[in-house]
């Protein structure tokens, strides 16, 4: 087969920038030449010139190709089946892992028809770096998409697949799964919005964090979700759905020893069981688990009523809004040097004081502002002490005593 010089060159230049390795076969006979070759193809033992190449390339691949692409690879071995192909799409391209010297190649095969129809040509490229460059694209993408199923602060799932984890389980509750058994577990955080405001959101993202280790502690093999600033569910499964009744006491045990001690965080848990005799969605099981956290959050939590305005309306001296706010900021860098222990802040001026979480709970104040301090306080104290603890006030508030004390009784309620 004769083929101009010039027209070689000018065709094997423009060629080898793209491609490794490139053949002009004749479709009749198959007889080819080769006008490109890379060092690393050369090692596929196929001469620069041929009389019949499909049947040179159907001897060779399987030294060459990986086995499992073996099956693709030999639709390009077949000439009969290429010029069908270049007949009806004029062009082809197929991919495979060629095993060369012990290394992995990606390549891709590029089948071509040329314009007088009698010829073809047949490229083959080296597509490691678009095969690599994919892959990291792909775990690029996927990281993407764990990111944002993933909750920043905690590092548990969100509330996004939280709402998909909900739709798989809806698509096996319609249809009919008889394997599905699942449980769901409601647990909230109390006070969170109070300790944002005292103590900082600083403050307050440890104490999520420390309040979603101690369910991912109780829980290990579920899933746990943060769907809120201070909400969290768990999905139940496995030998967790078993023991489910056991988790849970030993989660609210937990939660009622923070709550007495003030060591921890105070999470009201609720859960609920799927049932396929009534449960026809995920939300009907999520609501009564949701309705069990608030009744379990009522019993844990004391109602406490902060001053309103309208509450200090009633009162003979309401304090001025500014002089509160100023009080509040002193209260809480007090509270910050004090942690949780008993604090209390008494504006003498309009006698309006603030008193800490735990002297409201364990003194059972109906709020942490009340007016007339002193006159509350006295009432916890020992009748015996009563003189000499009105007598160190007046001290202190004269500037001539530093320190009170008094015995006193908790056992006394407002």
């Amino acid at each position: 087969m004769k083929i101009d010089e010039m027209a070689s060159k000018q065709i094997a230049t423009t060629l080898a920038k793209h491609y490794d390795s490139v053949f002009y076969v004749e479709n009749e006979t198959g007889r080819y030449v080769e006008f490109v070759t890379t060092q690393m193809l050369k090692d596929l033992e196929i001469p620069e010139e041929g009389e019949d190449f499909f049947a040179l390339a159907s001897k060779n691949a399987p030294k060459y190709v990986h086995p499992k692409d073996m099956e693709r690879v030999a639709r390009i071995h077949d000439r009969k089946q290429v010029l069908e192909n270049l007949e009806k799409t004029g062009s082809y391209s197929v991919s495979c892992r060629l095993l060369i010297d012990g290394k992995l190649v990606h390549i891709r095969h590029m089948c071509i028809m040329c314009e007088d129809k009698k010829h073809m040509v047949f490229c083959m490229e080296n597509i490691d770096d678009e095969i690599r460059e994919r892959e990291e694209q792909k775990k690029a993408l996927q990281s993407v998409e764990r990111m944002v199923r993933l909750d920043e602060l905690t590092g548990i799932r969100n509330k996004h697949a939280f709402a998909e984890c909900a739709q798989e389980i809806d698509k096996r509750i319609q249809a009919a799964d008889s394997e599905l058994n699942f449980g769901v577990v409601m647990c909230d955080i109390n006070d969170l919005k109070y300790l944002n405001d005292t103590r900082g959101h600083n403050y307050g993202d440890e104490v999520v964090r420390r309040a979603c280790r101690m369910i991912c502690e109780t829980y290990q093999h579920s899933q746990v979700y943060r769907i809120g600033g201070d909400e969290f569910v768990v999905i139940l499964s496995g030998e967790e759905y078993i023991i489910r009744e056991e988790l849970l006491e030993n989660l609210r045990r937990e939660c009622f020893a923070n709550e007495r001690s003030r060591s921890g965080p105070v999470i009201a848990c609720g859960m609920s069981v799927y049932d396929p005799a009534t449960d026809a969605r995920f939300s009907s099981v999520f609501k009564r688990a949701d309705a069990e956290m608030y009744r379990n959050k009522k019993w844990l939590k004391p109602e406490r009523m902060e001053m309103t305005p309208d509450v200090a309306k009633n009162l003979e001296v309401p304090v001025p809004a500014d002089r509160k706010r100023k009080l509040d900021i002193l209260f809480e860098a007090f509270l910050t040097v004090a942690g949780e222990e008993y604090v209390f802040l008494n504006d003498l001026k309009y006698d309006y004081s603030r008193w800490s979480i735990a002297t409201v709970d364990d003194f059972h104040f109906t709020s942490e502002y009340n007016y007339h301090a002193g006159r509350i306080w006295q009432e916890f104290i020992h009748p015996d002490d009563l003189e000499q603890y009105r007598k160190n006030v007046d001290a202190i508030i004269f500037g001539k005593g530093e320190a009170i004390e008094y015995k006193g009784s908790i056992t006394n309620s407002m």
